[in-house]
């Protein structure tokens, strides 16, 4: 698993318009090229009267799987200039769809590779991205008496709290990068004087807005 990366946030979609050509992103995260082809060949029932659908995937830890298709453009001047986008992005796990409504103005290969590559990047604007850290969840068990301490540790600092669980004691699971756990169990022991117990979670992904 990777230590980070990053991904899109959501499924979404964004249109823009040049020389009276729609060109309409649809963008989606997937983890199996099935999952990326059945994106695709949904957007393309859905815009089954458009000029051209046009798609690009990149997916895996090393970007194992990448396919571009130019779906009758001429060739090279729209699936790869879609998954260019996303490798200078470099984003993984992603799938794009831009859907073409010709407006009756020819824009020739170099105004298709432009068009293509910003009907993506402002799709990937409009959707969002986030980065992916893998944390570890840490469950800190202490005494109700430390609560008000702890937390507001907690909040003030770089880890961020997950949930907490008000039982007999109480249980804050924390986001804890993997690098990092010796030095949060050595704070939480110092801050405690000693009295808290601290278990291990699951292995987990915590995403974060990339803001641009």
């Amino acid at each position: 698993m990777l230590p980070l990366y990053h991904t899109v946030k959501q499924t979404g979609e964004h249109e823009i318009t040049i020389q009276k050509s729609r060109f309409i992103a649809h963008i989606s995260r997937v983890e199996t090229e099935h999952e990326a082809q059945e994106f695709i060949q949904t957007i393309k029932k859905q815009h089954w009267n458009a000029t051209h659908n046009c798609s690009a995937y990149l997916i895996g830890e090393h970007d194992q799987i990448q396919k571009a298709n130019d779906d009758g453009e001429p060739s090279g001047t729209a699936g790869v200039p879609i998954l260019e986008v996303l490798k200078k992005r470099k984003l993984k796990d992603t799938v794009v769809v831009v859907t073409r409504y010709f407006g009756g103005i020819k824009l020739g290969a170099g105004g298709l590779i432009r068009a293509y590559g910003k009907a993506t990047s402002e799709g990937l604007d409009a959707v969002g991205v986030v980065e992916r850290k893998l944390t570890q969840i840490l469950h800190v068990n202490i005494d109700y008496t430390w609560l008000g301490k702890i937390e507001k540790e907690l909040r003030s600092s770089e880890y961020k709290i997950k949930e907490i669980h008000y039982l007999d004691t109480v249980d804050i699971e924390t986001y804890v990068d993997k690098s990092l756990i010796q030095a949060f169990k050595d704070w939480m022991v110092e801050l405690t004087n000693a009295q808290c117990t601290i278990d291990s979670g699951n292995t987990v992904y915590l995403e974060e807005d990339l803001i641009r």
